[in-house]
């Protein structure tokens, strides 16, 4: 199976695609306009349209991940902090205190577990082994450390029932598998399957299907339940980022891509948003509770 792009690269470093109905006005007619993603380091927010082009808000040095809010907007992580946007255009930005002093760490990816908490993972940017940490931001707005000693905190996703959390640490080559629950958090870390590569984001499907974005790999993998590659999803471009399943029936997967570490005037597609359409159907983005 072959994605093809949505229109001509509109970011950079595009990461993190997420599809929520409110975020579109006009939600029925394309849906298209409740997909937001980040230009990570240029510190932008990006609304996609049917066409490819986008609209952009500025949210800080960095714009990691977002999560739509339960009271509206979105959670944006920034560079060392969250914010809170009260509207759909993110325009009304409450920030949280940096959680952190160190100027060589930032935020990088995360998402919401079932009771609507925002967990988000970060990484050096000179990539240190070990320097990494997963943050959960609480819907009382207050924030913690759960996981210490990542090297680059990627793609977070549970599963269809909530009981099974997966995670990637990039340069580990590997997915992991938490179990979680309400009472417990994230708890018996795992190996969940080794994919030949470096796993960068991930989504989870109505089979409890993880499907992972694969940096360098120049394709979306699928695993079933039990870690069996069963689809490959290969794209024009080497450095596969993200993905996530959108549109009026949930049965789109739109991809994001990076220009990271690619040579000038190669892979013209880089940086751009995909799609497919691989006959299964996704889970409703889980928001931020508050």
């Amino acid at each position: 199976m072959r994605a093809e792009p949505v229109g001509p690269p509109q970011a950079f470093h595009a990461e993190g695609p997420v599809w929520w109905p409110e975020w579109d006005p006009g939600f029925g007619r394309d849906g298209f306009s409740a997909l937001k993603y980040v230009d990570l380091l240029a510190g932008d927010v990006l609304t996609l349209s049917p066409s490819g082009s986008v609209s952009r808000v500025h949210v800080g040095r960095v714009a990691a991940a977002l999560r739509p809010r339960s009271l509206g907007g979105a959670v944006v992580a920034t560079e060392r902090g969250f914010s809170l946007g009260r509207t759909s255009s993110l325009t009304d930005l409450a920030p949280v205190p940096d959680l952190w002093a160190d100027p060589g760490l930032r935020f990088n990816d995360g998402g919401c577990d079932p009771d609507g908490n925002f967990y988000c993972g970060t990484m050096a940017y000179s990539q240190a082994p070990g320097a990494g940490t997963l943050w959960r931001l609480g819907t009382d707005g207050a924030a913690s450390a759960v996981l210490e000693g990542v090297t680059i905190s990627n793609g977070l996703c549970w599963s269809p029932e909530g009981e099974l959390a997966y995670y990637n640490d990039t340069p580990t080559g590997q997915v992991d598998v938490f179990d979680w629950s309400s009472a417990t958090g994230l708890t018996r870390r795992r190996r969940f399957v080794a994919v030949g590569g470096f796993p960068d984001g991930l989504c989870v499907d109505e089979q409890g299907g993880v499907w992972v974005a694969l940096y360098g790999g120049s394709a979306v993998h699928r695993y079933t339940p039990a870690g069996v590659l069963d689809e490959v999803i290969e794209l024009p471009v080497t450095n596969v980022t993200a993905c996530t399943f959108g549109g009026v029936d949930l049965r789109t997967l739109f991809i994001t891509t990076t220009r990271e570490n690619v040579p000038d005037g190669e892979q013209p597609l880089a940086g751009a948003v995909f799609t497919c359409r691989p006959g299964i159907g996704g889970i409703a983005t889980r928001p931020y509770a508050a």
